[in-house]
């Protein structure tokens, strides 16, 4: 079968639709990053200097500078890695995930093995199905689209030298387990790791996807390889203002308000979708968006452009077809109106 890897949620939205395509935070920007980011502004007439942003980072994992890499967006990291790493002979990307991994690998000239693990399964990793001489290996955690976080103890076993194990964390830090202190199951600090990457986004939460700004972290003999395959001042001034103030106290602790209050709205999306006719949802939802099986989703999707909403469609995404849909998690008012709106066109369709 033939996916669309190339298809993002964005494409979706428009029109004056409602949108729970897109899995990025509406909400206002919090003066302590809106102020750096405007007071950057008047700095550009010189190129981007990276060295404060990056200590900042590296401190706030714990890590070398030399283990962090900043990039225009985590799906820079993705290009990066695929063209530097064109030496590997079995790339394996784990699905249902993110498509650009793939897609930059593809078009780096790789031939990519797909693991898929099962909707029976929860969506759930299990180490043994990635083959011993895989030796470049693509996972999400918490998965986009399933949502679903796996074990930090089944991801590391995965780990072994010779091999470059790459984790998407893009949505890591709107995670949240009660009892848990930071990011349930997050690798960014873990150091002892052999060929560990992992790759964090800060557009989701904050809002700032027209920004484009992430980094990656990673073993420091590895990334002189990754950053000789980046542009010249890849990342801008105001996305170099933005990585510095997400790193800082006050960005840590206002991620795990916001990781609280979308678990609660998360709970609430699933206590109502619970009631919805022939619903399944995927695995154990733990990110700020949510995967659902349903017969007939590809044409739901479009009854309910009509009535005003846009969902993310699930036929792109290897491991997933035309019965499925992802919906981003929004304020209880929104999840209230959209369920009821699509209870409705499911039982008109009956």
């Amino acid at each position: 079968m033939t996916y669309e890897l190339g298809h993002h949620g964005d494409t979706e939205v428009g029109g004056g639709l409602i949108d729970l395509a897109v899995n990025v935070r509406h909400e206002p920007m919090p003066a302590w990053l809106s102020r750096p980011i405007a007071d950057s502004l008047t700095e550009l007439r010189a190129y981007p200097d990276g060295r404060a942003a990056t200590a900042a980072v590296a401190a706030r994992h714990g890590r070398d500078s030399s283990e962090v890499l900043l990039t225009a967006g985590a799906a820079q990291a993705f290009v990066l890695l695929a063209q530097a790493l064109r030496d590997a002979k079995h790339p394996v990307v784990v699905h249902p995930q993110f498509t650009e991994p793939e897609a930059a690998l593809r078009n780096a000239g790789h031939q990519v093995d797909r693991v898929l693990l099962r909707a029976e399964d929860g969506f759930r990793l299990d180490a043994a199905l990635i083959p011993d001489d895989a030796d470049l290996i693509f996972l999400g955690n918490p998965t986009n689209p399933t949502s679903v976080l796996h074990p930090a103890a089944e991801i590391a076993k995965l780990a072994r030298p010779g091999r470059v194990l790459v984790v998407d964390e893009a949505f890591a830090d709107i995670t949240f387990r009660d009892g848990v202190e930071g990011e349930p199951e997050s690798l960014a600090g873990r150091r002892d790791l052999p060929g560990l990457v992992v790759l964090r986004s800060l557009t989701k939460t904050w809002g700032l996807a027209g920004l484009r700004i992430g980094y990656l972290l990673g073993p420091a003999e590895l990334l002189p390889r990754l950053s000789a395959a980046q542009p010249l001042w890849a990342v801008s001034t105001p996305a170099l203002a933005a990585a510095t103030a997400c790193a800082s106290p006050n960005a840590i602790a206002a991620e795990r308000e916001i990781a609280a209050r979308v678990a609660a709205e998360r709970n609430h999306l699933l206590r109502r979708l619970a009631h919805v006719p022939n619903l399944t949802v995927a695995g154990s939802p733990a990110a700020s968006f949510v995967s659902v099986r349903l017969p007939g989703a590809d044409k739901i999707r479009l009854e309910l452009r009509e009535r005003g909403y846009a969902v993310r469609r699930g036929d792109t995404f290897p491991g997933l077809g035309p019965d499925w849909l992802r919906i981003a998690v929004r304020d209880t008012a929104i999840t209230d109106a959209f369920v009821a709106t699509l209870t409705d066109v499911i039982e008109e369709r009956a």
